[in-house]
């Protein structure tokens, strides 16, 4: 089984790191642009990335708050499962590591799969440390598409 991983360690307590992923009031200052609800366990919270006229359906499985949250996504057909652990390191400083398991289809589809994962990941960690660490929205994941921005997001 392929299994992604990305992580970085983020200048900020577990605790609010933590509520950076389940909150959509902090979630949105970094990775998707609108949400239903709260990530709490046992819901199905729609992402939205107007940006990019894309959506997805977040079915969470667990949530241990400061700790860890793990959920699946990326369509009925194709779920895989994110695992999101934070360790606590002392000093205010949380490392955070995300794991992606479960990609279908033949090995060519799974290593493309992966190396999205592993990509997109990657950005929404390095995303979310800046936002964490300095208050600033980088506009990271906009600005990996570009070219795929919707005619009415490139006017903001």
């Amino acid at each position: 089984m392929v299994e992604v991983k990305a992580q970085t360690m983020i200048r900020a307590p577990a605790d609010k790191v933590f509520e950076a992923f389940v909150d959509p009031e902090v979630t949105t200052r970094f990775w998707f642009s609108k949400a239903s609800g709260r990530l709490e366990s046992g819901a199905v919270v729609r992402w939205e990335w107007e940006m990019y006229g894309a959506a997805d359906d977040i079915h969470v499985r667990s949530l241990e708050p400061g700790k860890s949250l793990v959920f699946d996504w990326g369509g009925e057909d194709g779920l895989t499962r994110v695992e999101c652990t934070l360790t606590e390191l002392g000093d205010g400083q949380t490392f955070v590591e995300v794991t992606n398991i479960g990609f279908k289809g033949d090995a060519d589809s799974v290593i493309a799969q992966a190396l999205d994962s592993n990509g997109g990941f990657t950005t929404v960690l390095c995303a979310a440390k800046v936002w964490l660490e300095h208050g600033i929205n980088a506009r990271l994941i906009e600005d990996k598409y570009p070219q795929a921005l919707s005619a009415d997001w490139k006017g903001r």
